[in-house]
């Protein structure tokens, strides 16, 4: 007898079954709530065979509703099987150049962040990755078993670092004269009862188990993860350990650099980082501003692309993370136009994952930050200046300010502070104590309290610094980075606002006067009298023109040199969004 799946029973009438459950292989794809990946019929199939899989009996063992496939057909009915070729013949047959290529293409898709994989398959795809193979040692294929063992043996002649013993005697020579028992791990030293100090528990913040699973919450809850860097410091603000993650156990997500605080450095820095980083991953850079935003239009239209990727879901998650202090949450509240996340210049400011709708089918996740060292390899200084830790949690705050002043230029400090010398960081934490009237008893500097000034300022980004970028670490030469002085520049903005062209020629004339002076002589008395000289000149010709200008001249000029230096002022960078400021706009006359 043959078998079928009919049951004992009448068979259900034919018709369209209307019921929304998620069995129903007929039921609505379309506008389901809540519902990112509706079951096809081959699914249902599946799960209801899991469910059915065996005959239901009554009382006294008798089977009321067979098994699916295990019922039987009254005697005497035809039964007939359905005509497919595949119960023939093997229909999904590749060829091994065609395998190889959709190998290789599937690899480049995979391996380039700007191409996306828009319907994968349901094949398993994984199985072309061969990891097994390219894990495991081949030893026979380096060397066959007969080539060492068998009749055909062929000695091999050893790898020797050395021709002779001359040559082996130098080398162990040379090894003893560079040897240093500092540096040697394996020697039994004697104990002198000197301990190191545990590290301070400031030194482990963004690194709890807490921090961590709000991490990976936000990963997991996310289809794009957005990395925020600190322009001024990218290398030190990713994370090796998660963009690997995402590779590997993520890589259905998508990664996206954001450069911020790019309003701190010049704008050649943020140029050269924004190309060295877009060869690993798509990078914008991004100024986080309630009123004036720079690269917010260029995410927007980015995460509307993503949208669009993915039409078959309802809306999509972003997530944003990165280091403490970099500036996460000033992002979101500069995508929303207001402030809908708490945000303060201090690292560890927010302290749980949180949901913000952006569009009807974007939603943002802020995410505390996180320090991914591991390994325990960055320095407490490190820690410091990459605005990981409080800075009033911090103890010995003076013990960082050395490395601070190797970062930054002396001009720079000098023009923030006011302080035109100094020998040494504690030289220069004296005299910024003299002069703020930071004072102890008995008159001396706070020395202590004026180191967490600095670094405070350090941290809020009113002292410049930026880590050049790769390729142009060495600074300018002497004759590219002189300067031309104040007067002289001043001289030249004034100009274009004269009216009169006696003064535009004074001017111009006191400039060519100054660029036609060269000094040439060897001897130094000579060169000072030159340039003493030099600024004598100046200094008249600054004067008499001073004199010629009327007081609503002298006005806008002490109005433009009262500009704050803060930031990129510090690199004489004009700031575009504010270019028509000094641009007169009538007013409209009323009737």
């Amino acid at each position: 007898m043959a078998k079928t799946s009919s049951a004992s029973k009448a068979p259900r009438t034919q018709g369209f079954n209307r019921s929304a459950h998620s069995m129903n292989p007929e039921r609505k794809t379309e506008n389901l709530k809540g519902v990112a990946k509706v079951r096809t019929k081959a699914t249902i199939r599946r799960l209801q065979m899991y469910r059915n899989f065996k005959a239901k009996r009554d009382r006294n063992g008798k089977i009321i509703h067979a098994a699916p496939f295990q019922g039987w057909l009254p005697c005497g009915a035809q039964a007939r099987v359905e005509p497919n070729r595949k119960w023939f013949d093997n229909t999904r047959v590749i060829g091994q150049n065609a395998l190889q290529r959709f190998q290789e293409e599937l690899g480049k898709a995979v391996k380039n962040p700007y191409d996306i994989i828009m319907k994968p398959t349901g094949l398993p795809i994984t199985l072309l990755n061969e990891k097994k193979k390219h894990e495991r040692v081949h030893i026979l294929e380096t060397a066959s078993f007969e080539s060492v063992f068998g009749s055909k043996k062929t000695r091999k002649r050893p790898n020797l670092y050395v021709r002779d013993e001359q040559q082996l005697s130098e080398t162990v020579n040379s090894i003893n004269d560079s040897y240093a028992d500092d540096k040697d791990l394996d020697l039994e030293r004697e104990d002198t009862g000197e301990r190191t100090a545990p590290r301070d528990w400031i030194m482990a913040a963004g690194q709890s188990r807490r921090i961590w699973n709000e991490l990976y919450k936000v990963i997991d809850s996310s289809d794009v993860v957005i990395m925020v860097l600190d322009v001024r410091d990218p290398p030190g603000t990713r994370c090796a350990h998660i963009e690997n993650f995402l590779k590997k156990e993520k890589p259905h997500k998508h990664l996206i650099f954001i450069l911020n605080k790019v309003d701190l450095v010049p704008v050649w820095v943020t140029q050269r980082w924004v190309a060295i980083l877009s060869a690993e991953y798509p990078t914008v850079a991004f100024h986080a501003s309630l009123t004036h935003p720079f690269g917010k239009g260029a995410v927007i239209n980015l995460l509307r692309q993503f949208t669009k990727l993915h039409a078959e879901r309802k809306q999509i998650s972003v997530g944003f993370i990165g280091y403490p202090n970099v500036g996460k949450s000033s992002v979101i509240n500069a995508l929303r136009s207001k402030k809908v996340c708490k945000v303060a210049p201090i690292a560890g400011e927010t302290k749980v994952w949180q949901y913000i709708t952006l569009m009807k089918r974007i939603f943002l996740i802020d995410c505390p930050g996180v320090v991914y060292d591991a390994a325990n390899t960055e320095t407490d200084t490190e820690k410091v200046l990459k605005g990981v830790v409080r800075v009033e949690l911090v103890p010995d705050p003076e013990q960082y300010i050395p490395s601070l002043m190797e970062r930054v230029k002396a001009e720079h400090l000098s023009k923030t502070y006011g302080i035109d010398s100094w020998e040494d960081s504690e030289d220069f934490l004296t005299q910024l104590g003299a002069k703020n009237g930071k004072l102890l008893k008995g008159g001396d500097s706070d020395i202590s309290l004026c180191a967490r000034m600095v670094l405070n300022d350090w941290q809020r980004g009113k002292i410049p610094y930026y880590k050049p970028p790769t390729g142009f670490e060495e600074p300018l030469s002497v004759n590219e980075q002189e300067q031309e002085p104040i007067t002289k520049r001043v001289d030249l903005n004034i100009a274009e606002e004269c009216d009169s062209d006696d003064e535009t020629n004074t001017a111009t004339a006191a400039v060519s006067a100054e660029e036609n002076e060269n000094p040439t002589s060897t001897d130094s008395d000579e060169e000072e009298e030159k340039k003493k000289e030099k600024e004598a000149k100046l200094q008249e010709a600054h004067e008499a023109y001073m004199s010629s200008l009327t007081s609503k001249q002298k006005r806008s000029l002490m109005l433009r040199n009262k500009r704050k230096k803060v930031g990129s002022d510090f690199y004489e960078v004009t700031n575009v969004k504010n270019r028509n400021k000094d641009r007169k706009v009538p007013k409209s006359q009323t009737k």
